[in-house]
């Protein structure tokens, strides 16, 4: 027996409740769907208005970005700096990340499928797993080309590498003003992901001024190299968070902030509930928290309401959204166990099925 409760997430991303249900054990879910209404639809309209909302600091920023990548790297042709040479590489993963960052935007707005049943959700937090990996990879490149100019430090031009690194760090200002606006840096991973590559690339138009001003007035030209290596530091330890969250994310890991002894013993002290077990919470995608788990009671002649009880204390108290709870007698009272379960070794067996997965069926006119 299952019963899942949907409530709507703050981001407007699940559609109105709706719930299965059981009416007596071993007997077929029902899916019951709540009637659309003219309050659904004004919620889509205003998820749609959002949608297009969180996307606009983004684009703004990517012309931003595109337009200063050019100045940079022309800047760092005519002064020969490294400095500026790594800070126009990495405007260069901006543009790159930024851009990511829109199309899985958009991928993650297209609707779920049968085969796809959480849709594209997930696209935002690869997104975000890449522009990790690329912020550390641009790192090492940094780190290898300041070893090499540590040894034989070339002649830098200290005039055009000024101007042109505080042209980038205004842009960097405008650009990460502009994606730091309505919090999506804080609670979005795709979003975080741009929003660092443009702080990373920001701390390394300051330094590269630091660069150019100890070379103009002392003609110490492994400066250059030096504040490098610092630009890398400060980019590997902010990529280094970035991806650590993503691969959280991608393993279903628990949400940071959420701790699942609380969840569980908040469950527990719900009347008629005497026990849970395999207990999952997880993020779906930034914003996004799920929750699955076997909810023992002694009674199922009102689990209706206990269920809608469960899933709006998980709401208020937790911030979950997408609850899917299934009632089982207590333990206490079977005789052996037939269900899968990864909390009890004894159910690890019935847990098998998935070694043999059923073949995908074939569509007319393709091929799987």
């Amino acid at each position: 027996m299952s019963a899942m409760n949907d409530s709507k997430p703050a981001d407007g991303r699940s559609s109105s409740p709706h719930s299965h249900r059981d009416d007596e054990p071993g007997t077929s879910q029902e899916l019951e769907h709540a009637p659309h209404s003219a309050e659904d639809t004004n919620s889509a309209a205003a998820s749609e208005r959002s949608a297009r909302v969180n996307r606009r600091p983004l684009v703004i920023a990517l012309g931003i970005t595109t337009t200063f990548f050019v100045v940079e790297l022309v800047g760092a042709y005519i002064s020969n700096s490294l400095a500026l040479l790594a800070d126009a590489a990495h405007m260069l993963t901006d543009v790159a990340a930024i851009g990511l960052a829109l199309f899985a935007m958009w991928l993650a707005s297209r609707p779920a499928s049968a085969e796809r049943t959480f849709g594209y959700l997930r696209a935002e937090i690869l997104a975000a797993l890449v522009n990790a990996v690329t912020l550390i990879v641009l790192a090492i490149y940094i780190f290898w080309e300041a070893g090499r100019r540590l040894q034989e430090p070339p002649e830098v031009e200290s005039g055009p590498l000024l101007v042109v690194a505080i042209a980038g760090m205004l842009a960097n200002i405008a650009a990460a003003w502009v994606l730091s606006r309505g919090g999506g840096h804080r609670d979005n991973l795709n979003t975080r992901g741009a929003f660092l590559h443009v702080l990373g690339d920001l701390m390394g138009s300051v330094a590269t001024i630091a660069a150019a001003l100890v070379i103009a007035f002392t003609d110490w030209y492994i400066a250059d190299p030096i504040l490098s290596v610092l630009i890398g530091g400060l980019v590997v330890f902010g990529a280094w968070s970035l991806l650590r969250e993503s691969v959280d994310v991608l393993l279903e890991a628990a949400p940071r902030g959420v701790s699942v002894a609380d969840v569980r013993q908040a469950m527990r002290a719900m009347p008629g509930v005497d026990g849970v077990h395999d207990l999952h919470v997880w993020t779906v995608t930034s914003g996004l928290t799920a929750l699955s788990a076997h909810v023992e009671t002694a009674s199922f002649a009102d689990w209706e309401q206990r269920m809608k009880a469960l899933a709006a204390m998980l709401r208020e108290k937790f911030g979950i959204a997408h609850v899917t709870l299934q009632p089982e007698p207590p333990r206490s009272s079977r005789d052996d166990w037939d269900r899968c379960s990864i909390d009890a070794p004894e159910g690890h067996e019935a847990c098998l099925t998935a070694a043999n997965p059923v073949p995908r069926p074939v569509h007319a006119g393709h091929r799987h």
